[in-house]
């Protein structure tokens, strides 16, 4: 067998060569890391494979059918293909606050390896740096899709764009305490109003009183109509609701 070093999607042609004088029908047997290759056997010594990929790389043998135990020398298959895979990891994950710095790592899976790897911000044409890392200080909410990695090696290249978790400084506050304050300050009025009504009058008061939590200045005024009447121990009084105060 002849070694060979191709690139992906091209097509590899492989001879089987041996010094014995065989039957014209022979047929061949193919091997690859010392497995037989399925639907690989042919009546003739030579072999084809179409359009190759990365998958096809290993060490590649043959032999003559009911002689399996003597199989040719292994010839390593190399298939060379550009950068895939490509990703981005992002330190720290998660959720990162305006302000602060991010950290970029670009990787990828090529034969050759990767030869550089390079950053581009959208609608930038100029690169911002080179280099598997990058670090961008001061992150923005526009830095959320803003960047993407290349990544390239003489057989080609691929780009990949970079999800940043951008978030704002008010977004930390968390719903419990942003509940915890509105409470404290309903108390805080609740407490203001009974202050003032006891001030005016205690229960005796027709203005400026406190129905079901309302601020003072909205409360719905009530009126005793008509004036109190008292005799004796007992009482009576009638009560006319108005609408709220403005």
């Amino acid at each position: 067998m002849d070694p060979t070093s191709v690139s992906e999607r091209e097509n590899v042609t492989l001879t089987c060569r041996t010094n014995c004088t065989l039957d014209p029908i022979t047929v061949h047997s193919w091997f690859k890391n010392g497995q037989p290759i399925p639907n690989s056997n042919t009546s003739s010594p030579i072999y084809i494979l179409f359009s190759v990929s990365s998958e096809d790389t290993g060490r590649l043998s043959c032999a003559v059918e009911g002689h399996e135990y003597l199989p040719s020398a292994e010839e390593t298959l190399t298939v060379r293909y550009g950068p895939k895979d490509t990703s981005v990891s992002v330190s720290p994950s998660g959720e990162i606050v305006e302000g602060s710095s991010v950290n970029l790592t670009c990787s990828s899976d090529a034969n050759p390896p990767v030869e550089n790897y390079t950053w581009y911000k959208r609608n930038v044409t100029s690169p911002k740096a080179s280099g598997q890392s990058y670090t961008i200080h001061n992150v923005s909410s526009e830095d959320r899709e803003g960047y993407y990695c290349e990544a390239l090696n003489i057989i080609g290249r691929e780009t990949i764009p970079v999800h940043i978790n951008v978030i704002s400084v008010f977004s930390w506050v968390p719903v419990v305490g942003v509940g915890a304050v509105l409470t404290a300050g309903a108390l805080l009025v609740t407490i203001y109003c009974y202050m003032k009504r006891r001030s005016t009058g205690g229960s005796d008061a027709t203005a400026d009183t406190l129905i079901q939590g309302l601020p003072c200045d909205k409360a719905t005024q009530i009126d005793a109509e008509p004036p109190i009447m008292r005799t004796g121990a007992n009482h009576q009084r009638t009560w006319k609701v108005t609408q709220p105060l403005r």
